[in-house]
């Protein structure tokens, strides 16, 4: 391909060539890279001609729009609007009409060419022109809209606040919490999955012992006819959730209903609940198989209580499906139909391989099926109304016992290609890539996660719609959001299929300032604190941006190492943060310890060599040393966190319970805002949840808590420690 057409090519798509590695190395994408990326995104590398042509079309859709599909600004910055006009045109007067969000309208009159000239481009042998104007009006904060008068020309105009939400209690104290895998709590009531009731009980005991909040993993909607299918980060669609949490017997009617009764109370029912229940790794499929049946019953007697005592919840459902809009009748349509056409034939795992006639949500089989099994589809909408009760009462119980932030959300980065959110929206999405990560520590060969990525340019045209719906729907029932891999405000790393390794991507750069407005926007608005998981390669300047506009950052125990390669000392943590000691990409701390994680890693083929992997274990020996001089080093006010007769050498040095909880008494005395620790790590268990870069190779997402919330909540050790954290925090 012609030098000069690559680099235009490479500057509108917006990829980055050059990038500093996670090491801090230079590192430049090879020119093939490059075209295999343009190829992903639709471009005929082949033809320089026909490439020519596809960029000016691109080009031409943009600039043959007088305003912008979008613009994002800052409340209390002069307001501007940017006109782009044909160079004939830069005389006429454009009357603009705006309609802010409360209902009030404003007019005025501007000529193009009495703005100040930003742009000049000629196209297609027309010479267009960018002008940037003042406009004379004040705005508050909010989704306004900008038309020109008598033309179907509009723009959606963002005005943002330059910060996220901070609770004013942050001034006075500092909080602290737990990651709780959902999924992996058990009880003595749960039908073999941790759920939403879990969940309360879960919250009503933690506040006991002064915590705050509870981290969750992803809760996003999955995919009910494929149970097995259960990364929380590889979901169908992030703006629902997933069902299997549902507590069937909160459910209205569980009391009432003598069917539902009579199916749950038969012995073999009774027995597969005991058998669910007493597994080691959550047997997806199987529970599945026990409270669909169930809940199709008791949607069944809500159906036929409509009118009578289940009048305030039908009028409440009611409400739920007219604000859930087209995105919910999306999903309930999916999941309907993948159930019909997976039980014929189990190759149909997802649409991109489902019949070539149901492909397309809009197409006549997919309407038709959707007449024929209308009750399917509002059995999928009840689901999801119930789910979000749930979790609505699940956060009330933790306001009610006095906790600050309650719980804490997960924002997955992306979805999966077989996806509702593709299926119904597939023009926002490049299937022929996926994101991932270069290689770092974490993922020495690079990370390929399967998701594809959003066009930024199509983000753009949707005027950020997409972006803003997620927010609030992830907002929504949480005293804070955690974003995974919140780089992706500012570039993602694309992989083309075509490319061998997770190494062969680039990074694509997204709108970061308009996507840091509109998350600031949703966070003021939904009171929602946002912490942005920052690890991995970071450009510089990213870490000051997001603190200047209030993002917490996420700083993990391991990464947070001095020149001379020891530990830093909690107290030299920043305080806008949230600290941690492991992640669910990590081990937990005894298999750190323990070297755990580079034996499970040896037998799953994750290592080039062993000549990589010895080297890992000489850094593990050398960590564990440092560790542990930090814990006898640094005090926590006048004391060691481990008793002054505790060996001073990690050589032949098991993890005990005593240097277990003194890592936790550790870093609880950071000054960061947010401390979060692993209930794993109390529990003093050793396995991980998953091991990034496998997927069949090892049980991820699936294995459970050691001990049922009954169990571990009674143990005194695990209070004291609780409560011992809970007096660092305050001090």
């Amino acid at each position: 391909m012609d030098a000069a057409l690559l680099a235009e090519l490479i500057a509108f798509c917006g990829i980055e060539t050059e990038f500093n590695d996670a090491w801090g190395k230079p590192t430049r994408v090879s020119e093939t890279q490059q075209l295999e990326l343009l190829k992903a995104q639709g471009f005929d590398i082949e033809d320089d001609d026909t490439v020519r042509l596809q960029l000016l079309a691109r080009q031409l859709d943009f600039w043959q729009q007088p305003l912008q599909q979008v613009s994002v600004q800052r409340l209390g910055e002069p307001l501007q609007v940017s006109l782009q006009v044909a160079l004939e045109q830069a005389n006429t007067v454009i009357a603009l009409q705006l309609t802010c969000e409360d209902g009030q309208h404003y007019t005025c009159d501007l000529t193009p060419v009495d703005g100040e000239l930003t742009q000049v481009i000629v196209l297609d042998e027309v010479e267009y022109h960018q002008y940037l104007h003042e406009l004379p009006w004040q705005l508050p904060a909010g989704y306004h809209q900008l038309a020109i008068a008598g033309s179907a020309q509009q723009q959606r105009l963002i005005i943002t606040p330059g910060h996220c939400f901070q609770p004013e209690q942050f001034t006075r104290h500092k909080q602290w919490g737990i990651a709780l895998q959902l999924y992996a709590l058990r009880s003595e009531r749960n039908w073999g999955i941790g759920d939403f009731t879990d969940l309360s009980h879960t919250l009503s005991y933690l506040a006991s012992v002064g915590a705050d909040f509870i981290g969750l993993n992803p809760i996003h909607a999955l995919y009910p006819a494929m149970p097995e299918s259960a990364s929380p980060y590889s979901p169908s669609s992030r703006r629902w959730l997933n069902i299997s949490y549902i507590d069937v017997e909160a459910m209205p009617g569980f009391a009432n209903c003598s069917r539902t009764k009579a199916l749950v109370e038969a012995p073999g029912f009774v027995s597969q609940i005991s058998e669910q229940r007493s597994k080691d790794y959550v047997d997806y499929s199987g529970v599945m198989q026990l409270k669909l049946p169930a809940m199709k019953s008791l949607y069944q007697w809500f159906s036929e209580q409509k009118s009578t005592t289940a009048k305030d919840i039908n009028k409440a459902f009611k409400q739920f499906k007219l604000q859930g809009g087209d995105s919910l009748q999306q999903l309930a349509l999916y999941d309907a139909l993948h159930a019909h056409l997976y039980q014929q034939n189990s190759d149909y795992w997802g649409w991109p391989n489902w019949p070539e006639q149901y492909r397309d949500p809009e197409s006549d089989a997919v309407m038709q099926f959707s007449k024929q099994h209308s009750a399917e589809l509002d059995f999928y909408c009840y689901l999801q109304f119930i789910a979000q009760q749930q979790l609505a009462q699940a956060q009330q119980v933790a306001k009610n016992v006095g906790m600050l932030l309650g719980l804490y959300r997960d924002l997955a980065v992306g979805v999966s290609e077989a996806s509702t959110e593709i299926w119904s929206n597939p023009q926002l999405y490049c299937r022929q890539a996926s994101v991932g990560a270069p290689p770092d520590p974490l993922g020495p060969a690079g990370q390929n996660w399967g998701l594809p990525p959003m066009y930024p340019y199509q983000l753009y045209k949707q005027a950020y719609q997409p972006i803003i719906d997620l927010l609030r729907a992830n907002m929504q029932y949480a005293g804070a959001l955690r974003i995974d891999h919140v780089m992706a405000l500012l570039r993602l790393w694309w992989v083309p299929k075509s490319a061998a390794t997770a190494a062969g991507g680039a990074y694509v750069y997204y709108p970061i300032m308009d996507l840091l407005g509109i998350l600031a926007l949703e966070s003021q608005r939904n009171q929602a604190v946002v912490i942005g998981e920052d690890l991995g390669t970071v450009p510089d300047g990213i870490r000051e941006l997001l603190s200047d506009y209030g993002v917490y950052s996420y700083r993990v125990f391991f990464f947070e190492t001095a020149a001379d390669g020891g530990y830093i000392s909690p107290q030299h943590y920043p305080q806008q943060a949230m600290a941690t000691l492991t992640t669910h990409d990590l081990p937990t701390l005894i298999g750190f310890w323990h070297c755990d994680d580079l034996r499970l890693g040896k037998e799953l083929g994750l290592y080039q060599d062993e000549a990589q992997l010895k080297q890992l274990y000489a850094e593990r020996h050398a960590n564990k040393q440092r560790i542990l001089d930090s814990l006898h080093g640094h005090r926590i006010g006048g004391d060691s966190v481990l008793p002054h007769d505790y060996p001073r050498s990690s050589e032949h040095l098991g993890m005990d319970k005593t240097l277990n909880y003194a890592l936790q008494r550790h870093l609880a005395a950071t000054p960061s805002q947010l401390l979060c620790l692993q209930l794993e790590d109390a529990l003093e268990m050793t396995q991980p949840v998953n091991v990034p870069g496998t997927s069949s190779e090892y049980p991820n997402w699936r294995r459970k808590l050691s001990q049922s919330l009954e169990q571990w909540s009674q143990r005194e050790d695990i209070r004291q420690l609780f409560s011992d954290i809970s007096r660092i925090r305050k001090d």
